[in-house]
């Protein structure tokens, strides 16, 4: 029975009752027989070092304040080589699931150990999560969940997925030395490249600088050479296409005067794309977007609901564009205005992150409020990851719960981090 259990549970499993009390506490005593009381389990280190730092436990009549160290057999503190390791001196409790072998320090001290007793439901709960291969995990328990747990639970994801979308963004904002404006142009681009052209719609940004956009502001026409030519697309002579010849001879005169260099051609992906999202397509409708708004971030945090922001995103490419989704090849005449699906999948995943990093920056919660409001006025995305939690009975009212969804599938289920998920701690510690 126990070699079963211990077979089924890890270290992180251990470290998971360890931190939230989900073990036998009457019991608890060191493999000496002197009683443990834990008054603060440490906090969870997840880097190098022992697991938890700064616990207080109390063991028979003495009070330590110190580290914690969880391993699944004593043993395994030899085999990670912590005998030796200065960083590891100041442990002061042995957590294990089987105690096999009496450890020391590396001042030759033996440490304090005690075997972690709990339900063994736990275990095999754990177990039969690791073990799933369903679309997530927990499906077959997701009916008896509570739901204002999960809502809860979803609210803190939504927040989460924000703030993981501000590391890029302060990334770009520290490379522009504070610039906001500059890094929010570099975003913005990366958003019309879609998934496919993304990287390339950054590098074409970032080879471009929007200042130099700016002393063309009013010229539609050199915008589009800058943009066009920077991107690598106006390297051939094409005499019988008098658009791209004349962007060409534009973008040389330009490309000579700001000493630019511009990227390789082969960098932008067309296969397997709708033809309306071909990045010729979109680099023309950017040229729209900067040729449009000037000052584009102070214009979003202005911005006082979405409409305001669609309305930025309202653009249609220039005439060529209208019988064309590349060079030298004509299609049937149809403006190409970027579309609402388009539109919005902008506002979710680059503006309105860009308004919540820019309150959390500044301090100002209004804006951090406005962006999570603008979420909440938003539909909810329709995609598969989305369409399937709500076949699993996930209510996702809007943009900020459907962002919170696809956060809990790639962040958590597909990672298998059900100790790290509320709905997995519900599940594994149910009655």
């Amino acid at each position: 029975m126990f070699n079963k259990q211990f077979q089924t549970v890890t270290e992180e499993f251990l470290q998971f009752l360890w931190k939230y009390g989900y073990y036998t506490k009457d019991s608890l005593e060191s493999t000496k027989g002197e009683r443990v009381e834990v008054l603060k389990p440490g906090e969870w280190n997840s880097h190098a070092g022992p697991d938890f730092f700064n616990a207080q436990v109390r063991i028979g009549d003495t009070l330590w304040a110190g580290n914690v160290e969880i391993h699944l057999q004593s043993s395994d503190w030899i085999k990670h080589g912590h005998t030796s390791d200065k960083a590891y001196s100041n442990v002061i409790l042995h957590v294990v699931q089987q105690n096999d072998i009496s450890i020391k320090n590396s001042d030759g001290q033996e440490i304090p150990t005690v075997e972690l007793k709990y339900d063994p439901a736990y275990g095999s709960r754990y177990h039969q999560l690791m073990q799933n291969r369903m679309w997530v995990a927990c499906e077959r328990f997701l009916p008896a969940i509570n739901k204002f747990e999960t809502h809860f639970w979803l609210g803190k994801l939504a927040i989460e997925r924000l703030g993981a979308k501000s590391e890029s963004i302060l990334h770009s904002l520290e490379e522009t030395t504070g610039n906001w404006e500059e890094a929010f142009y570099i975003h913005i681009a990366r958003s019309f490249g879609l998934k496919e052209n993304a990287q390339a719609f950054e590098m074409m940004a970032k080879s471009l600088p929007l200042k130099i956009l700016a002393k063309h502001k009013n010229q539609l026409f050199q915008i589009e050479a800058l943009l066009f030519g920077q991107a690598g697309m106006l390297t051939q002579m094409k005499e019988e296409n008098e658009y791209y010849e004349s962007l060409r001879k534009e973008y040389l005169f330009l490309r000579k005067k700001y000493d630019l260099q511009p990227l390789q051609v082969h960098l932008w992906k067309h296969m397997r794309m709708r033809p309306s999202n071909f990045p010729e397509v979109r680099l023309a409708q950017f040229a729209a977007l900067i040729y449009k708004s000037s000052a584009l971030f102070s214009k979003t945090l202005d911005a006082k609901g979405v409409s305001s922001l669609r309305d930025l995103l309202q653009l249609t490419a220039s005439e060529y564009w209208d019988t064309h989704y590349r060079f030298d090849h004509p299609a049937r005449k149809m403006k190409k205005q970027l579309g609402t699906g388009t539109i919005d999948s902008i506002l979710i995943n680059t503006i309105i992150p860009s308004i919540f990093v820019y309150g959390s920056q500044k301090g100002l919660e209004e804006f951090k409020d406005r962006a999570i409001a603008l979420l909440e006025s938003m539909n909810a995305e329709s995609n598969s990851v989305v369409k399937r939690w709500n076949e699993l009975g996930i209510d996702i009212p809007n943009a900020f719960y459907s962002q919170a969804v696809i956060q809990l599938k790639r962040e958590y289920c597909e990672k298998l981090r059900c100790l790290n998920c509320r709905i997995g701690n519900e599940i594994i510690t149910a009655k």
